[in-house]
C-alpha cells in the first residue's frame, strides 16, 4: 500500500502565502488519484483540490481561487499552493491517495483508502 508523507506546514501570518508537500513512498505517484484535505478542530475533515492521473485538477469550495494542486512525478511528490491566508484556515492538513473509480474529487473520503499523517497549517490573525 501506498505511503504518504506530508511536510511543509507551520505558522504563517494571515494574507501570507505557504506550500505544503506530500511524498509519495512505496509506488508512483502518477498512477493515482491525488487529494488535499483538511480538518480543523470540532470539525469535518473537508476536501480542499484533488489532482487525477492526467494531471486534471478539480477544487471544492472551501479555497477555491487561493489554493494551487500540482504534481511533480519526477519527485513523487503532490503540493499545494495557499495564497491570501486567513485565520479560518488553520488546520491539519492531509493528503490521501485513490484508484478514482468514482471520478477524481477531493469529495467522498471513502474514495481513498491512503492517508498521510497530516502536517499542521496555522494562520495568525
Amino acid at each position: 500500500q501506498v505511503q504518504l508523507v506530508e511536510s511543509g506546514g507551520g505558522p504563517v501570518q494571515a494574507g501570507g502565502s505557504l506550500r505544503v508537500a506530500c511524498r509519495v513512498h512505496g509506488d508512483t505517484a502518477s498512477r493515482y488519484c491525488l487529494a488535499w484535505f483538511r480538518q480543523s478542530e470540532g470539525r469535518e475533515r473537508e476536501g480542499i483540490a484533488a489532482a487525477d492521473t492526467s494531471g486534471s485538477t478539480t477544487y471544492a469550495e472551501s479555497m477555491k481561487g487561493r489554493a494551487t494542486i500540482s504534481k511533480d512525478n519526477s519527485k513523487n511528490t503532490l503540493y499545494l499552493q495557499m495564497v491570501n491566508l486567513r485565520p479560518e484556515d488553520t488546520a491539519m492538513y492531509y493528503c490521501a491517495a485513490g484508484w478514482g473509480a468514482r471520478g477524481c474529487e477531493a469529495a467522498r473520503l471513502s474514495d481513498f483508502p491512503s492517508w498521510g499523517q497530516g502536517t499542521p497549517v496555522i494562520v495568525d490573525s
